[in-house]
């Protein structure tokens, strides 16, 4: 099978950093899938593991944590799927990722693909949309229902991948006042578009922008990116008993600030079920077929918005570089070998 690796950490501009390469066709055992991949988006790990993690001398490492793509064969404990099925994933970040012509992942954490979507479409969401369904309700368990009334979430880099997933989320399903964060006309527009009551510049103090919004303490504060350049604002500003969430890997950060206010602390790493096979494993399933109803239903859109190419090596890696840049709006998506 055709794919797309690397063997070096290496920046993203050098002939090496991510080459075309050809593997062996992998083979379904147990509860995995064997998908034939027809659409790929590219992440903020992608650009991590690539600078940061390097295979055994002599091995290649796949990346890719985010595919849409049809079941070509089962593995013998597989039973929530068949050959045919067009579907959806995440994947593990312990397993070759989606950047190849085949790749094998749990059933457990597949979803089954909305069907109002095209497949490069459809690739853009996975990571994101169980990144902000797992913040939202299973780690800061936002109210769904009347208790979220008069309540406020604040969304820091709300115009990225999961921001703007996480913004339509919580506008659509939560009955919080949604602010998001943006420092330029587009993607203050981008926000506002994806549903955030307000738009607030995290290039200015947040305590004056809220304030010159008109709004509160904010009860839930979710960080998506540079949450050490925001934390003590945070502190600042976020109600007292308050809950915050962060996805991002920042310096040093004195959680003890907190402590006054009694504010709860909650990381998210989507690929914790999948990595220790955790007892619920199977949520993400759930989770991904749940985002696949509301998409079909109008309820939420994709948030795909540059496609740049066919997945080859030199498309990546100009993704990589939008990534880098810091200046990415949406899902960055490929389609097609």
């Amino acid at each position: 099978m055709k794919a797309i690796a690397y063997q070096n950490n290496l920046p993203i501009a050098h002939a090496d950093a991510l080459v075309d390469i050809t593997l062996p066709d992998p083979v379904a055992a147990g509860h995995d899938l064997l998908v034939d991949v027809r659409a790929v988006s590219v992440n903020p790990v992608d650009v991590k593991v690539r600078a940061g993690a390097k295979p055994a001398d002599g091995e290649w490492k796949v990346l890719g944590w985010d595919a849409a793509g049809i079941v070509k064969a089962v593995g013998p404990d597989v039973t929530l799927f068949r050959p045919g099925d067009r579907v959806w994933y995440a994947g593990s970040i312990a397993r070759a990722g989606s950047n190849s012509e085949l790749q094998l992942v749990d059933e457990r954490i597949v979803g089954r693909m909305p069907q109002s979507l095209d497949f490069g479409a459809a690739a853009a969401l996975p990571l994101t949309s169980l990144t902000a369904w797992e913040l939202l309700f299973d780690r800061l368990e936002v109210p769904t229902d009347e208790r979220g009334e008069g309540k406020t979430l604040l969304v820091i880099g709300a115009a990225g991948g999961v921001g703007s997933i996480l913004v339509q989320l919580a506008r659509r399903l939560t009955r919080l006042t949604v602010v998001g964060t943006a420092s330029r006309p587009a993607t203050r527009d981008w926000v506002l578009q994806h549903g955030a009551h307000h738009v607030i510049d995290h290039g200015k103090p947040l305590a004056d922008e809220i304030q010159r919004a008109g709004l509160g303490a904010p009860d839930y504060v979710i960080s998506l990116t540079h949450t050490e350049q925001h934390f003590d604002q945070i502190v600042e500003i976020i109600a007292p008993q308050g809950k915050f969430g962060l996805i991002d890997d920042p310096a040093p950060i004195d959680v003890r600030k907190f402590k006054r206010k009694a504010v709860s602390l909650h990381w998210e790493l989507m690929f914790t079920r999948a990595l220790f096979s955790t007892p619920d494993m199977i949520r993400q399933h759930e989770i991904l077929n749940r985002v696949a109803d509301l998409i079909d239903a109008g309820t939420i859109r994709s948030t795909a918005n540059e496609n740049v190419g066919r997945i080859d090596a030199a498309n990546l890696k100009r993704a990589h570089a939008l990534i880098e840049s810091n200046r990415a709006q949406g899902k960055i998506v490929l389609a097609g070998f």
